[in-house]
């Protein structure tokens, strides 16, 4: 036994097979994050593939050697390229539900119960099964049947892209997938509840999360606020900067600083120090915590003076060795050398490096005594759909039928 294979035997989630019956992301990842502690995943796709693979790939994708998105999505999983709409794919879909532990699945209800993949019908062929469903806006209400993405339902429906805006400016852009990945989060912790609710009543169940509820989640603070009826922070040009010690900083070489003081009557004179500044903490203006919200927008543009006079670097140096609690903004650049990062396996070894593909991005949680799984490269579009049904008892004959007659494809 190879010592690669053994570890996938003692994973956390070994012996647990998950279904991936969804496209893009925010299903799909929860799926990855269980594929990383040693879940089996089989990816049931369309013979056009995940539309992820598109995203990466084509015309309009950014040259490269590698499907960018898809290997970080699709990595250890196993892709079955099934028609769910052929007749013949129920036997198929059937026995893999039988088999299963737990089904992902990001399709609105009507589609899901044409293709024979809702919820009563698969409880009642396994009533052990965790049947996990990511919608845009929730189940019911008037916006429930609409088709959602993270950049519709997350960043602008939840109101995230309109509070992050600056005063005047236009509405933030959202990244790719970053409302998808935060939603996965949640839908795997609803998985792993369920999973264990289980082991307790030997039962089943839904569990549901939708990308809407995980955008307001993501600035409950925010939403608190309007729910208790607190006066909301005016959003003008002038009063965009309400503390000077919680807010963004240019550098000399063109970088930004975010700084941020919570515990002023401690880090205050620490700062003054580190940027070599006595005449600040002389100041009256500046002396006390009330007198600095005052007078904010004055410190603002000292400070802001002060920091357009040292590089990134000796900024980060001065504030590390005062301890106090800052970060440089970092870019994509930055990343892929981060040391940060690496030592703290937010950037992982892959299980099989090969030329630009070295490291990818870990799942965002770690177990004590559960190692995780080391990332293989995401499976060709079918590339596992003959192995699967032969692990599902379809003999050969069987198989080739049901290839000759477009039910499944090999890749």
């Amino acid at each position: 036994m190879t010592e690669r294979k053994q570890a996938d035997e003692e994973a956390l989630l070994a012996g647990i097979r998950v279904i991936d019956a969804g496209t893009w992301v925010a299903g799909p990842a929860a799926a990855t994050v269980m594929s990383d502690f040693g879940a089996e995943v089989i990816k049931l796709e369309s013979f056009a593939g995940d539309p992820l693979r598109q995203l990466g790939e084509g015309p309009n994708a950014a040259p490269c050697d590698h499907n960018y998105f898809w290997v970080l999505d699709g990595r250890n999983k196993r892709s079955l390229a099934i028609d769910l709409k052929h007749a013949e794919s129920r036997p198929i879909v059937d026995a893999l539900v039988a088999s299963a532990d737990v089904l992902i699945t990001n399709f609105r209800p009507a589609l899901a119960a044409r293709l024979g993949i809702d919820w009563p019908r698969l409880s009642s062929l396994n009533s052990r099964l965790v049947y996990a469903q990511v919608t845009g806006y929730g189940e019911s209400g008037p916006e429930a049947d609409q088709p959602g993405y993270d950049t519709t339902a997350w960043w602008s429906r939840s109101g995230l892209a309109d509070w992050v805006r600056r005063p005047g400016g236009p509405p933030a852009t959202s990244a790719p997938g970053m409302g998808d990945h935060a939603t996965a989060m949640t839908l795997f912790g609803a998985i792993m509840t369920a999973l264990w609710a289980r082991e307790r009543s030997g039962r089943g169940r839904r569990v549901t999360t939708s990308l809407f509820a995980n955008g307001i989640w993501s600035h409950g603070m925010l939403a608190s606020m309007r729910l208790c009826g607190a006066d909301m922070p005016e959003r003008t040009a002038e009063t965009a900067v309400a503390n000077a010690l919680a807010t963004q900083y240019e550098t000399a070489d063109e970088r930004w600083l975010q700084l941020t003081l919570l515990n002023e009557d401690r880090e205050w004179p620490r700062l003054v120090k580190a940027l070599e500044a006595p005449h600040l903490g002389e100041d009256p203006r500046f002396a006390t915590l009330a007198a600095r919200r005052e007078n904010a927008p004055a410190l603002h543009l000292l400070l802001s003076e002060l920091f357009l006079g040292l590089t990134a670097r000796d900024v980060r140096g001065r504030l590390d060795a005062a301890d106090i609690p800052a970060a440089m903004l970092t870019t994509l650049d930055d990343l892929t050398e981060d040391r940060q990062a690496l030592a703290a396996d937010v950037l992982t070894p892959v299980a099989e490096p090969r030329p630009g593909w070295e490291h990818t991005i870990s799942s965002p949680l770690w177990i004590d005594g559960a190692e995780k799984r080391a990332p293989g490269y995401a499976a060709r579009l079918g590339e596992h759909s003959d192995e699967i049904l032969e692990e599902l008892g379809f003999d050969d004959a069987t198989r080739a039928r049901l290839s000759g007659e477009g039910v499944i494809r090999s890749g």
